[in-house]
């Protein structure tokens, strides 16, 4: 649809006639087709479609034959003079009754569509045709050349130090993991008179678990929320979200671990004096529920007298410890019945080999074991309310592990070491007579106590709970140690639940949960998060099983322990300049190897409790994705994802375009994004999830601050509107400018725009004829970058920004007034303080609220009918589309680019109900080879099509009324050079270029009306589609005139339903070849 590119042969410019020419001094020379063929050889239609495609040479006027007939983009091939019936000429006018007969498109080289335009080089099948290339069909005709295409239990002492060591690994790398990350910048602390007693008290119960924390805690500002925080804010909301609920849900389990553990011992204590009040199940759930009620009341009463609670519980706790040391040095006669015997060989080497009973295993024990050893986190929970956390977290938890991880061994081979597993507790089981035959260690010490094989003893290392204070020196104060132990560890699990809670509901990732947040008091201290904990609990101190408890908790923060791992292995991995640990005595590839081995042993121990928990955490990592928070914490997630951007992108740069990978990447001219929607909307449903969408806007005021905020506010706007797309705004004086910056400079590597896109411009004709020749030079810019071109029209308009400005908005909000998120719906509502960024959220301000009612508008007399229109135009593109089809009018080869978009389309949700029809010229006498060879080829391309419809009469001359139209829409912007002089001619020219001349007019005449009858024919097929896509008509730049080819485009497209011209550059992007 454009006049042929041609190879001058001696540089002939374009050059206006002088005075004495009989034809109009503003003259263009017609382009003539290669050498033709000799009168008699054979034309078959292959060779039809060949002789299109050869190059092209300029005709000199003079050497034309006065009845050669060229007008216009008339270029007449040597095969388009003869008929399918004999060879016949028909050298008639352009309208004659036998001009229909020639097939659409002889007169100009811009290719119809053809099946050999997508032929591999050696394709087998066929040879391979060339489609003229964008430059050959729109560049000046000055500067087009020839072109050359290019081809396209009870445990062995052994064994309890192995699980002792297997907890000790496991919390020491994450220990080591959480001190890089407490190192990194995270802590900031409050106020607490000591700083290491936290994590100390903890250690001796829970120490292996705080090497977790150190990492994560050097390298940032650390807030209170424990391993919620370091997990969030190193690995993401996401990650955060998920194992913060459970972690804070596995600290209130535990705080009923540790008190059933206390209320066991005190009952042991009452049935041994005959004083129990029920019986042991019932009093273990009344003596827990007083416990923590106490606890409870102590925790309330605010950080001071935990910590003071915390001083005395550990001094216990201390001499508890070394009193039972004491004691295992100083073996007595008495105590030798119930199976202590001091330190001997005899009883070590006994206790090295596994008894695993009534069903245990290694790691059914390690299940039972291992939450005492989940304390290493103490400090990092309460990191708010420390005095210097990035000092005291990875000094008090390493210590912490060092203290624990000797003592728990100790404790391990001492016992191992002075006591049977099994005794009977009767001083008459001694062995009198040789003891030559033993076979056990207490038979060598004297004592036979085999009957124990049938069961029933209670005492030794495998029936006696309170084996230790039969060792130590002073039983009761073994007693005090457990009863400071269990509550020690309760009140740091009572204390870390709900700030850590409190933290998580600070950040309002999941609904409803924002009431814990409140904090009460100068401490901010969280009492709804405290009762919440209270409760859970408490539910769990009724069920009175200690062993059944255990392994509940275990695997909750295990997967606490795998995330801050493997937080610290991301955020190394991401290696972001930010992350800058003081805490140096870290490995990335151990913090992986702690990560995967708190998931193994979590499926080792229960492998369906390891399921459910994963289960859980992805649930909620699911959820909190979908809802994507609004929040940035520069995070390793963040980090790596660019690295992985950048390694990609450079990596696509080195790899060469292939037309199975190729994607419409367009570059949108939508202005402020949401003052377009129709046209923002239709682009993001063929892009989406398959190719690049930016948005471009060219800025008039030179204001840099003003340009970065907006571009900031609309980005967000995107983002919350689900529009994958990038805003990019640039100074320019006007359309053209903005769009030269752009389409040069938007865009890295492999990731850069192909197709301009924007609207058309329906009031062209009601302003400045100098818009319109900005507006047509862009398109000329973009075909010279060989970009495709898209324009969409709608009889309504695309610009609903004067709608907007019927609002008041404040400054920093202006354009942000329009957002309708579904049209279903009767009325929408925007609150313009969600696109700001954090910085430009000032204190106190209220958020401003919008609605637009649709309905509203029928009762508003200030609306008028026009806008109301045109809003309701603009949202058809958002919902759903109805049954119907999208035509497409393929009536020019551009590489497949106009058929690509209506398949991409089609391929979505919203447009899944609309078939594809398609249009294509033809000749009258050869419609159903035509319509054949169409649907061979769209099978080939494996689109789907409901209808070809093969437009026999395409070359007829329009109706005359419509021509009429045309001249009437033209004639005030022709020059009629003829009825003034040359000077005044060309000055007037000069000054306004986009003036039509006589002889433009007469040489495009055949053009003209090709325009007209394809709007005839769109009428007639189209007026009911959904959408229609169409070929763009191309101008040659520099030949054809602004005003001229603008009345084409309208002319092609008004009163139509929603159209979209679409014009390639002329590369496939189409292929059947897999």
């Amino acid at each position: 649809m454009s006049d042929q590119p041609s190879s001058p042969p001696s540089a002939q410019k374009p050059a206006l006639r002088s005075p004495g020419s009989s034809q109009s001094r503003f003259q263009v020379d017609p382009v003539a087709d290669a050498p033709k063929t000799p009168p008699g050889s054979r034309s078959s239609a292959g060779e039809e479609s060949k002789s299109r495609f050869r190059a092209v040479n300029f005709l000199n006027p003079s050497d034309a034959a006065p009845d050669a007939g060229v007008n216009g983009d008339t270029v007449r091939s040597e095969a388009s003079l003869h008929s399918s019936t004999g060879g016949l000429s028909h050298f008639s006018d352009t309208h004659s009754s036998t001009y229909y007969l020639r097939t659409f498109g002889h007169n100009t080289i811009d290719a119809v569509p053809n099946i050999d335009f997508y032929r591999h080089t050696a394709a087998p099948l066929g040879e391979k045709l060339l489609r003229p290339s964008l430059s050959e069909l729109h560049d000046e005709l000055d500067k087009v050349r020839q072109v050359t295409s290019h081809r396209l239990c009870c445990l062995p002492a052994a064994l309890s130090c192995a699980i002792v060591l297997m907890a000790i690994v496991v919390t020491s790398i994450t220990g080591l993991s959480t001190s890089a990350i407490a190192t990194n910048g995270f802590v900031r602390g409050g106020q607490c008179v000591i700083i290491c007693v936290p994590a100390a008290q903890n250690s001796i119960i829970r120490t292996t678990l705080t090497l977790s924390q150190v990492f994560v805690c050097v390298c940032d500002r650390l807030f209170s929320g424990g391993a919620y925080y370091l997990i969030s804010r190193s690995l993401g909301p996401e990650f955060g979200g998920s194992i913060g609920l459970i972690f804070a849900f596995a600290n209130a389990v535990a705080v009923a671990m540790y008190v059933v553990g206390f209320a066991e011992t005190v009952v042991e204590l009452l049935d041994s004096i005959d004083a129990l009040m029920t019986d042991e199940i019932n009093d273990i759930r009344i003596v827990g529920t007083l416990t923590v009620i106490l606890l409870l009341g102590i925790s309330v009463a605010g950080m001071e007298w935990e910590a003071k609670a915390q001083i005395v519980l550990l001094v216990i706790l201390v001499a508890a410890i070394c009193n039972y040391f004491i004691g295992s040095f100083i073996p007595l006669k008495s105590k030798e019945s119930q199976g202590f015997f001091g330190y001997n060989a005899a009883i070590m080497m006994e206790n090295m080999g596994p008894d695993f009973r009534d069903d245990e295993t290694f790691f059914s024990v390690f299940a039972i074991f291992f939450p005492a050893a989940t304390g290493i986190l103490a400090g990092a929970n309460i990191s708010g309310d420390l005095e210097d956390p990035q000092s005291a977290i990875p000094k008090g938890t390493l210590l912490a592990i060092l203290i624990t991880g000797v003592v728990y061994i100790a404790v391990a081979i001492s016992n191992g070491s002075c006591i049977v597993r099994d005794a009977t507790g009767d001083d008459n089981d001694t062995i009198v007579s040789s003891l030559e035959n033993c076979t056990d260690a207490a038979c060598t010490l004297g004592y036979d106590f085999s009957i124990c094989k049938e069961g029933g003893c209670k005492y030794g290392l495998l029936n006696d709970f309170q084996v230790m204070s039969l060792v130590s020196g002073f039983g009761p104060l073994i007693t005090a140690g457990i009863f400071s132990a269990t509550l020690s560890s309760a009140l740091a699990s009572l204390v870390s639940a709900p700030k850590v809670f409190q933290a998580l509901c600070k950040d309002k990732l999941y609904p409803g949960m924002h009431v814990f947040a409140k904090g009460y008091g100068k401490n901010k201290e969280p009492l709804r998060a405290y009762v919440l904990t209270f409760i859970i609990g408490l539910a769990f101190i009724l069920i009175a099983e200690l062993n059944i408890i255990a392994p509940i908790i275990s695997n909750f923060f295990l997967a606490s322990y795998a995330l801050i791992n493997f937080s610290v292995f991301h955020a190394s991995l991401a290696n972001s300049p930010g992350w800058r640990p003081s805490f140096k005595y870290y490995n990335k590839w151990v913090s992986l190897a702690g990560a995967v081995l708190c998931c193994v042993v979590m499926f080792v121990i229960n492998w369906w409790a390891a399921l459910l928990t994963n289960g859980i955490v992805l649930a909620l990592y699911i959820y909190v994705s979908y809802k994507k928070p609004d929040v940035n914490w520069g995070s390793s997630t963040q980090a790596l994802m660019y690295n992985q951007a950048l390694t990609h992108s450079l990596h696509l740069t080195g790899v060469e375009d292939h037309i199975k990978n190729f994607r419409p990447q367009c570059l949108v001219m939508s202005g402020y994004p949401n003052s377009r929607p129709a046209l923002l909307y239709l682009v993001h449903a063929f892009t989406k999830d398959v190719g690049l969408m930016v948005c471009g806007h060219g800025f008039r005021r030179p204001n840099y601050k003003d340009m970065m905020n907006e571009q900031a506010r609309y980005q967000r706007w995107l983002l919350k509107t689900r529009i994958k797309a990038f805003y990019t705004p640039v100074f320019a004086d006007d359309l053209r400018q903005g769009a030269q910056y752009l389409l040069q400079t938007t865009g890295l590597g492999r990731l850069k725009p192909n197709t301009l896109v924007f609207g058309f411009k329906n009031n062209w004709r009601d302003g400045e004829m100098k818009d319109v020749e900005t507006y047509i030079n862009t398109i000329h810019d973009a075909f010279d970058l060989q970009f495709g071109v898209v324009l969409l029209r709608l009889k309504e308009g695309l610009d609903v920004s004067h709608i907007q400005g019927g609002v008041s908005w404040p400054k920093w909000a202006n354009g942000l007034s329009l957002f309708i998120s579904d049209f279903n719906s009767a009325s929408v509502g925007l609150s313009s303080d969600e696109f700001q960024t954090s910085q430009e959220k000032a204190p106190g301000m209220k958020d401003l609220l919008v609605s637009i009612n649709i309905k509203d508008f029928d009762s508003d007399s200030s609306k008028p009918p026009a806008d109301e229109k045109l809003l309701t135009a603009s949202q058809q593109f958002q919902k759903k589309q109805s049954k119907g089809t999208i035509d497409v009018w393929w009536l020019f080869d551009d590489g497949g680019l106009t058929l690509l978009i209506p398949y991409l389309l089609t391929n979505k949700k919203k447009w899944r109900d609309c078939k594809i029809r398609v249009f294509i010229g033809g000749k009258i006498n050869r419609i159903d080879h035509d319509r054949r060879a169409m649907a061979a080829l769209l099978s080939k391309f494996r689109i789907d099509f409901s209808d070809i419809t093969v437009l026999g009469d395409i070359n007829i001359k329009p109706k005359k009324h419509n021509t009429k139209m045309f001249e009437e829409m033209i004639e005030p912007y022709r020059l009629k050079e003829d009825d003034m002089e040359q000077e005044a001619a060309e000055k007037l020219k000069a000054e306004e270029p986009w003036r039509i001349t006589d002889n433009e007019l007469e040489l495009y005449r055949a053009k003209s009306n090709r325009q007209i009858r394809l709007n005839e024919l769109l009428k007639e097929h189209s007026s009911t589609a959904n959408l229609i896509v169409t070929t763009m008509p191309l101008a040659r730049k520099g030949t054809v005139s602004s005003a001229l080819y603008m009345t084409w485009l309208d002319t092609l497209t008004k009163d139509l339903p929603p159209i979209l011209l679409v014009r390639g550059n002329h590369q496939s992007v189409l292929t059947f070849y897999s």
